[in-house]
């Protein structure tokens, strides 16, 4: 009896600890726009991961600026600018790559989920001693 009781209380912390995981990610996923309007990003599941892809801009342009010659021509929207970000040991928080349209490179990234309206994403350099953000606010 004892183990079936400690078998159940096994069986329920688990399943408590894969919900609040997705509950986790499911509050981050959405539309997004950027504090100045210009963009919106929707992010979504990509595997096990959290990834983002450019949904609208105000002015639709092309991807001039990436090392890529080949991909200079094509539409900025639609372009995934977060990618592959995991959870990390903080609440809220995923890590993995975001793509800077306006300069052509991909640096380290983080996304953390602030409030349910607000998602603070991170740029970084030099493993994360030099980064540069701001807080995007969920589409209505």
């Amino acid at each position: 009896m004892l183990k079936s009781i400690a078998s159940s209380a096994l069986v329920a912390a688990g399943l408590f600890a894969a919900s609040s995981t997705f509950a986790q990610a499911a509050d981050t996923r959405g539309d997004w726009v950027r504090p100045n309007g210009a963009s919106k990003i929707r992010i979504s599941s990509c595997g096990g991961s959290l990834c983002g892809k450019l949904i609208w801009l105000r002015e639709p342009r092309n991807d001039t600026q990436n090392p890529d010659a080949g991909k200079r021509s094509r539409p900025l929207v639609g372009v995934e600018i977060v990618q592959s970000m995991k959870p990390t040991s903080k609440t809220n928080q995923w890590k993995g790559k975001v793509y800077n349209a306006e300069d052509g490179k991909t640096y380290t990234g983080f996304i953390q989920l602030t409030s349910a309206n607000k998602l603070k994403l991170e740029g970084c350099v030099m493993g994360g001693l030099i980064c540069k953000g701001e807080t995007w606010t969920r589409s209505k």
